[in-house]
């Protein structure tokens, strides 16, 4: 049997043997601490920006796009915009734990799709600091290979946003309500007016204007519909709650579909501009993972006012000038107991005709003759028109007739006619300027003897385009305008112009 003692000593000599294990294991973590910190100290520098500043570079970029864009590059270029907003926010929430990184360490798929957004606000920025159609041809082309570059993402476990719509956002309805500026304290009632906008008077307070709706029981005018959003996207329920949308001060949650979401939103949240269209943007929010992630919706909204336009009508006139033509005379002579008739046709000199409303016909004299006595009363003769004569001519008829057998006659006669030549004057009708109304279109007739026209338009506030020709190019200037339509009516009397936020300009993609 083995004495206590010995057991004791065993039980030691273990402990021990444990304890070095252990210190031998700590020992082995601490290298390999170490190890890992000399690795991280002595890794390479990043080389350039970093993920982090590359994306806020880009974002501040946009930004400023935006904001010195005209009303044609809200308009044109609205889906690139879009666009770049889109695959900008997709690549910040993939590499949300990497923007400290260095931009060159990024895969290539994600380095890719940064190159795409570089090359689209190049052009972004070409086509709003020098505008021109080629410059927003080429913007949309490069907002195609960012769209591809986004479409490539799907797929990947991460909610991604794809599209959206609508693009613009429609007017209020109740925009065309007269608005009345209220009279200020003290001032006389002579300058209280009504007008479409409210004067602005220095050192006065400013009163609001108010909606004046006339007479009382007038039904008011009905409420904005509400704009409904729709969204393509992927990958959400992945998300740790639904998305919520942000659009001004209003928040609302979608209703879900397959790959689709849909928002409700009122009118009132889009913040609007009277007579210019305005960027409003909406986000999207989710949170996911503990962390909150968004992505940023760009919407166009239009006016109240669609503009305004002018139309200039050249018009030729034919006005006539009048001459009298006196006829030379023609004479029928008849010998004794004889009757003798003359009839003698005229043509109106070229270019001139005859206004046969206005003419008659003289008799000259009248002679007669018994044996070789003079005796007028022998002579029963006449001028007269011919009943027979040309649309264009005329013909007299001049007759000597003796009253006795014994007696000859002579007959001279002529004719006064009024002469009509019309010559041509050009003159200008003007419209003046004039508003067009989202709600029902304007019309303007077409002066009759019509040769040339030029139509004028200040579209949204910014807009401004010219068209000519309008005489025999119908509805030509139909194409290229921005939600508005111009044509004739059936018969060709009138010029309508019909301002519809329905209709959507054709923008590529």
């Amino acid at each position: 049997m083995t004495p206590p003692s010995a057991l004791f000593a065993s039980a030691l000599s273990a402990l021990g043997d444990r304890r070095r294990l252990v210190a031998a294991a700590a020992a082995i973590g601490v290298v390999v601490a170490a190890s890992a910190c000399l690795w991280l100290v002595h890794e390479p520098p990043a080389e350039g920006p970093t993920i982090g500043e590359r994306l806020s570079a880009l974002e501040a970029e946009r930004a400023a796009l935006q904001v010195q864009a005209d009303g044609e590059g809200r308009i044109g270029l609205v889906t690139a915009l879009r666009a770049a907003s889109l695959l900008s926010d997709a690549l910040a929430i993939r590499l949300e734990s990497s923007r400290h990184r260095a931009l060159d360490r990024v895969p290539p798929s994600q380095r890719r799709a940064f190159g795409d957004v570089d090359a689209l606000n190049t052009a972004l920025r070409e086509a709003v600091t020098r505008p021109s159609e080629g410059a927003r041809v080429a913007a949309r082309a490069a907002a195609r290979q960012v769209q591809a570059s986004l479409d490539r993402m799907a797929g990947d476990g991460v909610p991604l946003v794809l599209q959206f719509s609508p693009r613009f956002v429609p007017p209020r309805r109740a925009a065309g309500e007269l608005m009345l500026a209220p009279q200020s304290p003290g001032a006389p009632p002579a300058e209280t007016a009504v007008r479409l906008d409210g004067p602005k008077v220095s050192g006065r307070p400013e009163v609001p204007l108010v909606p004046r709706y006339a007479p009382g029981f007038a039904t008011p005018a009905a409420s904005d519909p509400l704009v409904r959003i729709e969204i393509a996207a992927v990958d959400f329920d992945r998300a740790d709650a639904a998305p919520v949308l942000t659009v001004g001060s209003w928040r609302g949650t979608p209703n879900l579909a397959p790959l689709r979401m849909y928002f409700s939103v009122p009118r009132s949240a889009f913040a609007t501009d009277a007579a210019r269209t305005t960027l409003v943007t909406g986000v999207l929010s989710w949170r996911r993972g503990g962390l909150n992630e968004t992505v940023k919706l760009l919407f166009v909204v239009l006016p109240d006012r669609p503009g305004s336009f002018a139309f200039d009508q050249q018009v030729r006139t034919l006005v006539p000038e009048a001459n009298t033509l006196v006829s030379p005379e023609i004479l029928a002579r008849g010998e004794v107991g004889k009757t003798r008739t003359v009839r003698r046709c005229f043509d109106p000199p070229t270019g001139w005709r005859f206004d046969k409303n206005q003419r008659r016909v003289v008799t000259v004299e009248r002679l007669g003759w018994v044996d070789d006595a003079s005796d007028p009363t022998m002579n029963d003769g006449t001028v007269e028109f011919a009943a027979d004569e040309g649309r264009d001519q005329i013909c007299v008829v001049v007759m000597a007739r003796p009253v006795s057998k014994e007696a000859r006659t002579a007959t001279i006669g002529r004719f006064e006619a009024t002469l009509v030549h019309d010559t041509a004057q050009e003159s200008v009708v003007k419209s003046g300027v004039r508003a067009l109304d989202w709600n029902e279109p304007v019309r303007v007739p077409l002066e009759p003897g019509l040769t040339d026209g030029r139509l004028y338009l200040r579209l949204l506030g910014e807009i401004d385009r010219e068209f000519d020709r309008l005489a025999e190019e119908a509805g030509a200037p139909a194409a290229g305008l921005p939600f508005v339509a111009v044509s004739r009516d059936g018969d060709g009397k009138t010029l309508i112009l019909r301002a519809d936020s329905t209709v959507e300009p054709k923008l590529d993609p």
